[in-house]
């Protein structure tokens, strides 16, 4: 066997390196790992994002970033669901997997009442989480300290990534298969 190892970048080499003082740049790296292989809509989102930020500070302390980049990212890059809402989680994790021609087998049939029966939205992430990781991704959630679920999906190849970048911006994430 040929011996292609100087093929491959050393991992460390890959990991990012942020600037703790500029918030605006840690955002936009977190857009760009939740949009994978998709710049314009990464773009899209921060552009959605900054024009949601217009006339606030770009205080790290100031949780409203979070929430305004949540409504930015929702449905296309991320989820923000109610505990109990099954139905939207279901749809939104669909259309976001949808995005790498990708199907999540939930193990069962929606319109039939004995498997929906005892489904709930914590349940359901980790099913995601664990037929995305077959497929090279990760499903995260972050803690919107309230009774919902939010998070978005990232190639698996950058979870130590996406934790430290976290870890920077002050946003507790988890990944899938351990929702808050």
């Amino acid at each position: 066997m040929p011996d292609n190892s100087a093929d491959y970048e050393d991992s460390d080499e890959l990991q990012p390196d942020f600037d703790e003082d500029d918030h605006p740049a840690r955002v936009w790296n977190l857009l760009w790992l939740i949009n994978p292989g998709d710049e314009d809509a990464a773009l899209q989102q921060f552009d959605a994002w900054r024009e949601a930020r217009a006339g606030a500070e770009d205080d790290a302390s100031d949780e409203q970033w979070l929430w305004d980049l949540k409504d930015a990212i929702d449905w296309r890059s991320g989820f923000y669901v109610d505990w109990k809402d099954v139905d939207s989680f279901v749809a939104a994790l669909d259309e976001m997997a949808a995005r790498w021609n990708l199907d999540i087998a939930w193990g069962g049939d929606f319109d039939d009442e004995d498997f929906t029966d005892d489904l709930d939205v914590p349940t359901l992430m980790t099913t995601a989480h664990d037929r995305l990781r077959e497929h090279g991704y990760t499903v995260w959630n972050w803690n919107t300290g309230g009774d919902a679920y939010a998070g978005w999906v990232a190639l698996s190849r950058d979870d130590e990534a996406m934790l430290a970048l976290c870890s920077l911006l002050g946003v507790e994430v988890r990944p899938g298969s351990d929702p808050f």
